[in-house]
């Protein structure tokens, strides 16, 4: 997944977390805390896949 999607996948959750906090509706935060977290761990997965290229010269 690109860095792009992953970051919009992040908003995306944290969207979701704060309208389920707004409505008191734990199932919501809960899903948007993992979408949240699901981006963080893509684009973490992301950045390191770009510094293996880049160190092996494939920019």
């Amino acid at each position: 997944m690109s860095k792009a999607k992953a970051k919009a996948k992040q908003a995306k959750g944290k969207l979701k977390e704060t309208l389920g906090d707004t409505m008191d509706d734990k199932r919501m935060q809960a899903e948007g805390s993992a979408e949240r977290m699901a981006g963080k761990a893509e684009e973490m997965a992301s950045n390191g896949a770009n510094k293996m290229k880049k160190a092996k010269g494939q920019h």
